[in-house]
């Protein structure tokens, strides 16, 4: 016991020292030699390298794999195991550090319940006088929007998230609906509520969103009978929004979350073909989202746009001439990470950890006074200060 404290200790003291390491700042360049000022941050939820191969299998053509400025692969995996969750993988593409799974923002060094905060790349963005935006086809609660914007010991602690995205600096926050909010909230925390497409694009720039659809608008046509906008045009409204008016840049993050929701379906057995359809659709559809978001980047000359994943899902690959999947859950396999608007973000073709993608933007940024990772210091200074008192007791 007093090993594993020990242990424990050690660990908190070097993650003290990382966390509030200075790192050195670098020159903010796009592709064509003008600053950044604006990140897109993109992430196709359980997307592997194959799945962009079984996209092009079901007939559909790809923006994002022939357009890139920069390719590289993203390594996943969680402190708690090679496989990584969404809510992990979240927290390493958005705070920078390699947590449990199931954990959202959080950093757990203690089994007896000492969790620290690492500030998000959204958080820092915020204290740098950026704009900032979520925009998910999973619900605002979900893994991968929360880790952008709440500090959870749960990815299931829906209230706990959405109390926190409510009350939060970011922008606008727009995804699916969550049963722990309701349009009276909303409006009572100073954000107006939208639940439908003529909703999202009568918003003016200025004003503070939280976007709740019901219903399934994830594929990348729907008809104009749903009401609802696809997630190319969450992305051009956000975009529009975030960049107007606006001299100090904005990030937005946007995630293509239905790769993986479909991927994760076994239903009639691990693969069959109406699965590969709607994973093709999913992909289809975020690609769309990232061709609007590159079209901006590249008409701007000041964005950054990021494309990655946070862990493959449904162990897909080539199989009887077809790609095919031969799992419902997660593998450790690599991911994409395709970059626009800059050619040495990460060395081309190799390989880096997730967590280290947000440091890299962050420098691509010059940020140099709020370097990133970075604790919240009074949350983590006072939970180590406790935590040393009692393992020394």
């Amino acid at each position: 016991m007093k090993h594993n404290r020990f242990l424990s200790l050690l660990l908190a003291l070097v993650l003290l020292l990382t966390v509030f390491s200075p790192a050195a700042a670098v020159a903010a360049v796009t592709a064509d030699g003008g600053t950044i000022k604006n990140v897109i941050f993109m992430i196709g939820d359980g997307m592997g390298e194959n799945h962009l191969k079984l996209a092009r299998q079901e007939g559909h053509t790809l923006f994002m794999e022939d357009n890139a400025d920069n390719r590289g692969q993203s390594k996943t995996r969680s402190l708690s195991d090679r496989v990584t969750d969404s809510a992990a993988g979240a927290t390493a593409l958005s705070c920078g550090v390699r947590n449990t799974n199931g954990c959202v923002g959080t950093y757990s060094i203690d089994p007896a319940g000492i969790f620290l905060r690492p500030r998000s790349i959204t958080e820092n963005a915020i204290a740098h006088g950026m704009k900032t935006g979520i925009v998910t086809t999973d619900t605002t609660a979900g893994a991968t929007p929360a880790g952008y914007s709440a500090h959870v010991k749960a990815r299931g602690m829906e209230a706990e998230i959405t109390e926190q995205q409510l009350a939060c600096g970011v922008d606008l926050i727009w995804g699916g609906a969550v049963a722990s909010t309701n349009q009276e909230a909303v409006e009572a925390a100073g954000r107006a509520f939208v639940s439908t497409k003529a909703e999202m694009e009568a918003l003016a720039p200025g004003s503070r969103s939280f976007g709740q659809f019901s219903g399934s608008f994830w594929r990348p046509s729907l008809s104009a009978e749903s009401g609802l906008p696809t997630l190319e045009e969450m992305t051009v409204k956000a975009i529009a929004l975030l960049n107007a008016d606006n001299d100090k840049g904005f990030f937005l993050m946007v995630e293509g979350a239905h790769i993986d929701k479909n991927s994760h379906q076994t239903d009639n057995g691990v693969d069959y073909p109406e699965k590969r359809t709607r994973v093709g659709l999913a992909v289809k559809g975020f690609d769309n989202a990232i061709k609007a978001a590159v079209e901006f980047a590249r008409a701007d000359g000041h964005t950054l746009v990021v494309v990655t994943a946070d862990h493959e899902t449904g162990d897909l690959y080539m199989d009887g001439g077809e790609y095919r999947f031969h799992s419902g859950s997660h593998t450790g396999a690599n991911v994409p990470l395709l970059v626009f608007g800059c050619s040495d973000l990460v060395p081309q073709g190799k390989a880096v950890d997730n967590k280290s993608i947000p440091g890299l933007i962050a420098a691509k940024l010059g940020w140099s006074k709020l370097e990133f990772p970075q604790a919240d210091p009074g949350t983590f200074l006072v939970k180590i200060k406790k935590f040393i008192l009692r393992t020394a007791a």
